[in-house]
């Protein structure tokens, strides 16, 4: 069990993820001395609380790395495994161009939170599991593997930083990306209005 922190050090980690969250969504790379002079912190105090800039970025992460497991779950419970699965990466999707915390985590290959492993794996699994069970359900193509979803999304996710736009625009070009992309995976015709499911929360 994680001890409870005193409440100027709750303070001081929500000021340093709060600075954190504003460097990332600004494109400027984490550099904990940099955040400690922008949060009006000492450096001993942000390294306490987070040894790494990975960490740190990890950490502001986590919010939407927990949207994501959240929604995993919710997909299983789906009894339409093509919807299960379609609802599961519009989600994944608009996750990676809407929070840029999330693709360099994500595209780790090691964590620096035990947290992040936990919601990583959590997120991987639901994607495998509706992926086998559109397949079982021979709704995909047979020689999808769930190894290819994560490089699938990332791959949308650059296409949509390329096309640029605002943060509106992005999400509405990730949404039709993958739309065309789930009509190649497909191995049944769509019914109406299934194709592009609108994602919930």
């Amino acid at each position: 069990m994680t001890t409870p922190l005193r409440k100027d050090a709750a303070r001081n980690w929500e000021r340093i993820v709060s600075v954190a969250r504003e460097l990332v969504d600004g494109g400027i790379p984490l550099q904990l001395n940099d955040v400690a002079r922008r949060a009006g912190l000492g450096v001993g105090t942000v390294y306490r609380h987070f040894a790494t800039p990975e960490a740190l970025l990890e950490t502001v992460a986590t919010p939407c790395l927990e949207a994501l497991a959240a929604h995993g779950r919710q997909a299983l419970t789906e009894t339409d495994p093509w919807r299960g699965l379609t609802s599961f990466l519009f989600h994944t999707v608009e996750a990676q161009v809407s929070d840029a915390a999330l693709p360099p985590v994500a595209a780790s290959a090691t964590d620096a939170v035990p947290r992040t492993t936990e919601l990583k794996e959590s997120v991987a699994s639901a994607g495998a599991t509706l992926l086998a069970r559109a397949r079982d359900a021979e709704m995909v193509r047979p020689d999808l593997a769930a190894a290819d979803l994560v490089p699938l999304m990332c791959g949308i996710a650059h296409a949509v930083s390329v096309h640029g736009g605002s943060p509106a625009d992005r999400v509405d070009t990730a949404h039709r990306y993958l739309a065309a992309l789930l009509e190649g995976l497909r191995t049944t015709p769509p019914s109406a209005g299934a194709t592009r499911p609108t994602p919930s929360g």
